[in-house]
């Protein structure tokens, strides 16, 4: 283990050429950044995941109630024990074949059948309420950890000049206001990761889960070598379109349009702006090519820019996601129902809608009793004993 530790906190790959770890150890005279700092931020963590529960039940429950934010969700489909065995054990989303199985083994039509399955997978998803509150909490810390960092940026010289992040670099001490500020990022970002298992579930989990991995890894990669000035802008910078993304989500969950269509409006210029103007023309050429010329390239220089070149990308692709969600309700009128950093509703609904269906029951229990007389001891007439079709998300 001390073997792999040394070879992990290699001076050569973390700091400057002819710097030692010694030379940033803590004296009377100043305080410099430590990894076992961060150590803090995962029982806080979890500190902030209680708190958010906490914040949901007692503060964004009784605003969206207030709001007249229902709590239902979506139509419940009618029990079934076959249909649910396949649902559960075999598909969520059962094929023309499979589909023409169960229509002969219950006696009901596909479309009935289509109709429960997409029922139930409604089913599963959250309600409106739940929505509001998730977004509620986020617009929360967002706005306080925004506000936070613009009143103590704005009276520091590396936000006017950002050569100011590399003078003198890596013997910058740290401050209360910039320790306090890395910590309490890092905490969210780590409680953000850990709830995208339990949060609601949408089809952009994966970029959203790599996107808290390389914010998390450039937290930590700028704390441990110091580059904690620069840090302290790019989290500001990114702080500042969240706080209106989720604004918007909650004006749309209430259902006050014009409201959410303003913020989105305001959302989608603060984004393209900030992300595909200011990030590049202000944070990367100060990473690239002041940092290069005040200090030079070093190993872990070489990652923290990879790490941001790589936020850049994802930040096209969101921007692109937006672009065409403004020409859509554009083209329509308006801003319809949308999901931030989704694209518009008919390409990613949060509830599954069919143009054919209607709000006819299935047929009546006492009918499929009787059509389900013959099955087998499992209850579906030999449809789970056979191949697993995977499914699809």
């Amino acid at each position: 283990m001390a073997g792999i530790l040394a070879w992990f906190w290699n001076e050569r790959f973390w700091l400057p050429h002819n710097v030692t770890w010694a030379d940033l150890k803590n004296t009377d005279e100043a305080t410099f950044p430590q990894a076992e700092d961060l150590y803090l931020a995962c029982p806080l963590a979890f500190c902030i995941f209680m708190i958010r529960l906490v914040f949901e039940r007692f503060i964004a429950r009784p605003c969206a109630m207030g709001l007249k934010i229902q709590a239902n969700g979506p139509q419940k489909a009618q029990p079934n024990a076959i249909l649910e065995k396949v649902f559960t054990a075999i598909t969520k989303h059962p094929d023309e074949k499979r589909l023409e199985g169960l229509s002969k083994q219950l006696d009901w039509d596909v479309r009935t059948i289509q109709r429960w399955f997409r029922q139930r997978r409604n089913q599963e998803k959250p309600s409106t309420l739940a929505r509001f509150c998730e977004s509620m909490w986020r617009f929360t810390f967002y706005l306080y950890i925004f506000t936070y960092g613009v009143r103590f940026l704005k009276k520091t010289p590396w936000l006017w000049n950002t050569k100011e992040c590399w003078y003198n670099y890596p013997y910058q001490p740290l401050t209360v206001d910039v320790h306090y500020y890395y910590i309490l990022e890092l905490s969210f970002y780590l409680s953000l990761l850990f709830s995208r298992f339990t949060d609601i579930r949408r089809k952009d989990f994966l970029i959203m889960f790599l996107h808290h991995v390389a914010a998390i890894s450039l937290i930590v990669f700028s704390y441990v070598n110091n580059m904690a000035r620069v840090g302290t802008l790019v989290m500001c910078l990114h702080d500042a379109a969240d706080v209106l993304i989720e604004a918007a989500k909650m004006a749309n969950y209430a259902k006050c349009q014009i409201l959410c269509n303003l913020l989105f409006a305001m959302f989608a210029s603060l984004f393209i702006t900030s992300r595909l103007g200011v990030y590049p023309i202000w944070i990367l050429n100060t990473t690239l090519f002041e940092s290069w010329e005040i200090v030079g390239p070093f190993p872990s220089w070489w990652v923290f820019n990879l790490l941001l070149v790589l936020l850049q990308l994802l930040h096209s692709f969101w921007s692109y996601l937006i672009v065409k969600t403004a020409c859509r309700a554009i083209s329509k009128g308006k801003v319809g129902k949308w999901n931030p950093l989704h694209v518009s509703k008919d390409d990613r609904s949060d509830i599954e809608s069919s143009s054919d269906e209607d709000d006819s029951p299935p047929p009546s229990q006492k009918h499929h009793s009787s059509t389900t007389n013959g099955t087998n001891k499992n209850g579906t007439n030999g449809y789970l004993t056979g191949v697993p079709y995977p499914d699809e998300h």
